[in-house]
């Protein structure tokens, strides 16, 4: 996307112009979440794998955005994306 632009090619005192727009792919899934099953208490992680590298991700619970703090960690290496819920309660399903 970044490569759109206006490229131009000089010779002497000719000019020729032409502008170059980059049509983005959608992001796609790769891999989808899958269900998991954990004990109260315990830690689990929930991956997904993305079409791009380092596309952002908004993790949510329901309708719920959820935001990193002791309960929830962010991970995101490439195409792989993980949502880490510490401490898991039945509050969690």
């Amino acid at each position: 996307k970044n490569d759109s632009d206006t490229y131009t090619c000089d010779i002497g005192d000719a000019q020729s112009r032409a502008k170059l727009v980059v049509q983005e792919l959608p992001v796609l899934f790769k891999q989808e979440l899958q269900n998991e099953e954990a004990k109260e208490g315990k830690q689990i992680k929930l991956t997904c794998e993305l079409s791009k590298p380092d596309t952002p991700v908004k993790w949510m619970k329901g309708d719920t955005v959820l935001y990193a703090s002791e309960k929830y960690e962010f991970k995101q290496h490439g195409t792989v994306a993980e949502l880490i819920i510490r401490d898991v309660k039945s509050i969690d399903s």
